[in-house]
């Protein structure tokens, strides 16, 4: 049973922030101080990212573990009371989650998810550390130049400009 009255519980739940969360801060100011700079909920993405960063064609999403049904987490736990209300709740969750990414993906971006259990102070530096490795690697895969190998027949190639100098410090 539930120690709080419906109408309790209700204000309770109610309070909970969908935007500014304390996970979500976090992230924000570790990639803050490393260089990274980001858009807030992006009205014109599906799904309104927690976090876009267009340099990088990435988007973070912060999740809770209780509201997005974190699979074997210890903070995912379904409520005693209402079981069939919640689990339903939870479900729709998961699924709109997937086809938002699903429609990200589609349109070019990186999708990467931060449960709200890894960024517990145990694990939170290795877990903001994989996060900065993964957008550097996502930005030099991105931006990787492409090499041409020339081919046998192509000999007459186009010589370097002759070297032109200026001023008065001519080094002969």
């Amino acid at each position: 049973m539930d120690k709080l009255t419906k109408e309790q519980r209700h204000r309770c739940m109610s309070a909970i922030k969908g935007r500014n969360t304390k996970p979500e801060i976090l992230v924000r100011k570790f990639l803050f101080s490393r260089g990274f700079r980001y858009r807030l909920n992006h009205p014109h993405l599906p799904g309104h990212p927690d976090l876009v960063l267009r340099k990088y064609r990435t988007v973070i999403f912060v999740n809770g573990c209780f509201w997005h049904g974190h699979e074997n987490c210890k903070y995912f736990r379904l409520p005693k009371t209402n079981i069939d209300f919640w689990s339903n709740k939870i479900k729709r969750n998961k699924e709109r989650d997937k086809k938002e990414q699903c429609q990200l993906a589609a349109m070019g971006w990186h999708c990467i998810t931060i449960w709200e259990c890894q960024l517990k102070p145990k694990v939170r530096i290795q877990t903001l550390e994989s996060l900065a490795y993964t957008l550097n690697h996502i930005f030099l895969e991105d931006r990787k130049i492409k090499t041409y190998e020339l081919s046998d027949t192509d000999s007459t190639l186009v010589a370097a400009e002759p070297e032109v100098t200026y001023g008065r410090n001519k080094q002969q």
